[in-house]
């Protein structure tokens, strides 16, 4: 193929880190309407981070121009690069979603640049395929999981294409990209809506399917509950029940709705004189924790035989209250003799099929709150009488509740995982899926819709493919459901409501669990399950078409001539395979008739999924080989297929991190850059995601401590020579330092610099077949990652910037002092080497001396009438420090930049300072030293933004009155 002429991409050179991170750290906080909500999924991309890398990857960077000597300068690059940087904070904002302003001019720049890459290719022989600028290129995501980042290509303009191995994944994201915009503007169907007749409303996007969905699920739910409501009943509270609880006196006489009940599994007792009684395994007997509404269980214990009793207000012994029959030591006690019960003693009885249920307490709805109650026999009946026609027997093979390994407790099957009451009440909601469908296919010819009988699945999007689409979706409904309603959810006694079964990446054993009521209209009841999934529908995007298939990324083909960005499997994290299973055996139930070639196999597959999973192949050795050989296959596909105009970028999370000599390191991470450069990649970027913390850490390892890295990567010429170590380091001395000036230049925060140096430290690295040592070796990752440490080391080095001597004494001796104080004798040496003496800096206002010491002043102890325009003697650390000074003590940034606004000319050096201290705090172990410099280059943007808007409003004599 003849040479493209590639710009590069934003993302290659610069990102706005520290706001993607906030937008995705706050989204997590987000429910209503946010696509994590549709179905569950357990590693998901926030879809901020997704879409500022699809935009940056898109998007050209200005500097561009600049290196094809078009005339633009370093500043007016610089400036153009803050101004798309604008538009990315405003497009990572969860309230900008669905804001079509933000989203259009995000899509305008996006055109832009490509129309730009188009015309330099303009002469290309494969121009009208490759380059038609009319048309972005599509895009692709070969491991789409949740389906953040195909959903995002599709909001930003693209046709997105998703793909992976897992079925659930698949139908996920189906739900996601491919119907809404099949069905993009129609009204809703049911007869409700019909009958209204709403006059000029326009149904926009999948708001019509949306309110299908709705009103059908309703419909089932309403269905379901006239043919098994009769195994939900109410709680009747009689004058009896009122007698000791003065709480319940408002309600006697009165039928209250369940919320649910609560159970403890039991075992027979170990003890031979109550062999034939089946104790409770109890972890705590806390119902409430709140203050002032304590609610607990009290068991009472009458011979051999036992009862509970829930009791209102602070126990007289909390610490057995906390602890229910659990051991301090082991696991549990026998309730009535106390003897101890080991966990595998509970396996054994559990496996013999000796393991049984008691209901310990029911929890109703009150008028001022939930009220619990002691359980009685006539609930417990109720339950115990369901019998279900069917229930899921697919084995759960390395999936089962467990709390120690290998211990199965007489799970099985995934059919085990629910109560009877609970396998009647999901296999009637899935048979209604079915009848849901008719009714909708049926009201769809009714309301006009054409039928050419094709099915969604043959790509149809008449009545037929209508009603498919809609049963997706009430399928998924109650795939949701079965993760709140099964026999694995606790009971949230700080918050008194049951917590669904994947709360993380397990299935973890529950000993005492919540069954909900299915019909209360609170978390757990279907329609309630419906309404939030519909929310999802109506801000799905359904402006480009969306497909997805089921396809091994080792060996698929649809990557060609597209945009990538995809989030792998990462290493040796659990096989999300056995944990959908879960799902699957719901949804095949429910969708097969809708969907039948998704759901053809009878469990998810499983053989050829990537992750390292001893059990699946004998071994951890022969688990990792198949990891990175399959791994480094799909990275292949991906090298050779992408549109060669673009970068592709992919998604790593770090799991395990080790240290020698002081280098850190990842054995995943640098396992995984092996497979991509021996893919045919170069890495030319990797930038530190921190979607997972609450709170950004000061401190970190150097190259490891990022929640996810995002690697930038190019096709490597495959005729690229391999070069010596001796080369090698030339260019990185040459490489690094400018890419690293553009970093600084952006603001990225110093706690980030470490990781995204990697970035064009690799690039040059990777750029070669291989960088060989003096006997002949190739260089591993691992020592190319430890010169490129060093390098960031020399960057910041005091010999490097044009420093004043004044700034060079105080950081030689902050290197070797910190805040403590020194001799005035090596201080006199130190600075007389600087160019300075101690008289000098002492008359500068940074350092005190006295009494055969000097100690450099802390900041916080910086003159708060500090007036540059007076100060005769300024070094760059005094300037630096008193703006630490105001940014930390409650002036912030507006206060920051009025003081900047005051030193012109000195807003380079002095960030380039701050990222100097930091680094070296970090490399100290300093991290509260290091947090003020690391908070003030986060907000440097901000802080030179406002700059300019004070030295706008302030008269040119005020400032230029300092000279700096």
């Amino acid at each position: 193929m003849d040479t493209v002429k590639i710009p590069k991409k934003l993302i290659e050179v610069a990102l706005p880190l520290d706001e993607i991170n906030v937008a995705s750290v706050r989204e997590k906080s987000i429910r209503h309407g946010h696509p994590s909500t549709l179905h569950l999924w357990w590693a998901r991309r926030p879809l901020a981070a997704a879409r500022a890398v699809l935009f940056a990857q898109l998007v050209n960077d200005p500097g561009y121009e600049r290196e094809l000597g078009r005339g633009v300068n370093k500043e007016k690059a610089e400036a153009e690069r803050k101004r798309l940087f604008e538009i990315m904070k405003k497009l990572v904002l969860w309230e900008n979603t669905t804001n079509e302003a933000v989203l259009a001019e995000a899509r305008a720049e996006i055109l832009k640049s490509w129309r730009e890459t188009c015309t330099l290719n303009r002469n290309h022989p494969q121009a009208k395929e490759l380059f038609n600028p009319d048309k972005l290129p599509a895009f692709h995501d070969p491991f789409t999981g949740g389906g953040a980042i195909p959903l995002e290509a599709q909001r930003l303009g693209l046709e997105a294409w998703a793909s992976d191995l897992n079925p659930v994944a698949v139908l996920i994201n189906k739900a996601m990209i491919e119907i809404p915009p099949k069905f993009a503007g129609r009204p809703p169907v049911n007869p409700e809506s019909r009958k209204q007749k709403r006059v000029g409303t326009e149904w926009k996007g999948a708001a019509g399917l949306a309110e299908d969905v709705r009103y059908y699920g309703q419909w089932m739910r309403d269905e379901a509950e006239k043919r098994i409501g009769h195994l939900y009943p109410e709680v009747r509270i009689t004058a009896e029940m009122a007698e000791e609880r003065p709480d319940l006196k408002e309600y006697v006489g009165e039928e209250l709705t369940v919320i649910a009940w609560l159970w403890a599994r039991t075992v027979r007792s170990p003890n031979p004189a109550y062999r034939d009684i089946e104790v409770p395994l109890v972890s705590t007997f806390w119902l409430s924790t709140k203050q002032g509404k304590e609610v607990y269980i009290e068991p009472v214990i009458e011979g051999n035989t036992y009862r509970f009793s829930v009791k209102v207000g602070r126990p007289k012994n909390p610490d057995q209250v906390k602890t229910g029959t659990k051991l301090s030591r082991g696991s549990f006690r026998c309730l009535l003799s106390n003897t101890p019960m080991s966990y595998s003693y509970i396996d054994d009885e559990a496996n013999a099929g000796r393991m049984g249920a008691r209901l310990i307490a029911i929890v109703a709805e009150g008028r001022r709150g939930r009220v619990c109650l002691s359980p009685f026999a006539d609930m417990e009946k109720v339950a115990v009488s369901a019998v279900t026609s069917w229930k899921p027997e697919t084995p759960c093979r390395g999936t089962f509740a467990s709390n120690a390994q290998g211990r199965r407790y007489g799970f099985h099957t995934f059919g085990d995982y629910f109560t009877p009451r609970q396998l009647v009440a999901l296999t009637t909601i899935s048979d209604l899926v079915s009848e849901a469908r008719e009714w909708v296919h049926n009201d769809a010819l009714a309301a006009g819709m054409p039928d050419d009988d094709r099915r969604l699945e043959a790509g149809g999007d008449g009545a037929a493919a209508y009603a498919d689409a809609v049963a997706v979706y009430l399928g998924l409904g109650l795939s949701r459901l079965s993760d709140i309603c099964n026999a694995l959810c606790r009971w949230e006694v700080s918050k008194t409501q049951v917590r669904n079964l994947f709360g993380r990446q397990a299935i973890p054993m529950v000993w005492d669990f919540a069954e909900p009521n299915i019909f209360a209209n609170a978390a757990g009841d279907y329609g309630v399950s419906l309404n939030t999934l519909s929310k999802v529908i109506d801000r799905l995007p359904c402006n480009d078409h969306g497909f997805c298939l089921q396809s091994d990324a080792s060996n698929q083909i649809i990557s060609k001539n597209n945009v990538v960005s995809t989030d792998p499997p990462y290493y040796d994290n659990i096989g999300y395979s056995d944990l959908s299973d879960f799902f699957y055996v719901w949804l095949r139930h429910s969708l097969k008739p809708v969907l039948p070639s998704l759901f053809a196999t009878m469990a998810v597959p499983k053989a050829e999924e990537l992750v390292a999973t001893p059990y699946r192949h004998g071994s951890k050795e022969k688990a990792e080989l198949f990891f990175m050989q399959g791994m480094t296959e799909a990275m292949r596909r991906l090298a050779e297929q992408a549109h060669p105009a673009f970068p592709v970028t992919i998604y790593y999370a770090f799991k395990q991190s080790e240290t020698k000599g002081g280098d850190t390191a990842s054995n995943g991470w640098e396992s995984f850059l092996e497979a991509v450069i021996k893919a045919g990649f170069a890495v030319t970027g990797t930038w530190p995601m921190r979607t997972e913390l609450g709170n950004r850490p000061v401190g970190m390892d150097t190259n490891a401590l990022a929640s996810s890295v995002v690697l930038v990567c190019r096709r490597r010429d495959p005729d690229t020579p391999a070069v010596s170590r001796k080369e090698f380091l030339r260019e990185l001395k040459r490489a690094l330092p400018e890419a690293l000036d553009e970093m600084t230049a952006s603001s990225i925060a110093p706690v980030d610099l470490a990781q995204a140096a990697i970035g064009p430290g690799m690039g040059v690295f990777s750029q070669y077949s291989a960088v060989l040592e003096a006997d002949g070796s190739r260089m591993p990752v691992h020592d190319a990652l430890v010169l490129i440490n060093r390098e960031l080391d020399t960057y910041f080095s005091d010999d490097s910037g044009d420093l004043d001597a004044d700034t060079r004494f105080c950081l030689g001796w902050f290197e070797e002092n910190g805040w403590k104080e020194g001799k005035f004798g090596e201080a006199d040496v130190l600075a007389r080497a600087r160019g300075t003496t101690v008289d000098g800096v002492r008359e500068a206002g940074v350092v005190e001396a006295g009494a055969g010491k000097v100690r450099l002043m802390k900041w916080s102890a910086y003159p708060k009438d500090w007036s540059p325009e007076t100060d005769s003697r300024t070094p760059v650390w005094e300037a630096l420090h008193h703006l630490i000074r105001v940014h930390q003590c409650g002036g912030g940034e507006p206060e920051a930049a009025a003081l900047l606004a005051r030193m012109p000319g000195r807003a380079s050096a002095i960030r380039q300072l701050a990222y100097r201290l930091y680094t070296l705090c970090e490399r100290k172990g300093w991290a509260e030293d290091a947090r003020p410099y690391n908070e003030l280059i986060a907000s440097w943007g901000a802080v030179e933004a406002q700059t300019a808007v004070v030295i706008e409003k302030t008269p040119q004599k005020t400032l230029s009155s300092y000279g700096g």
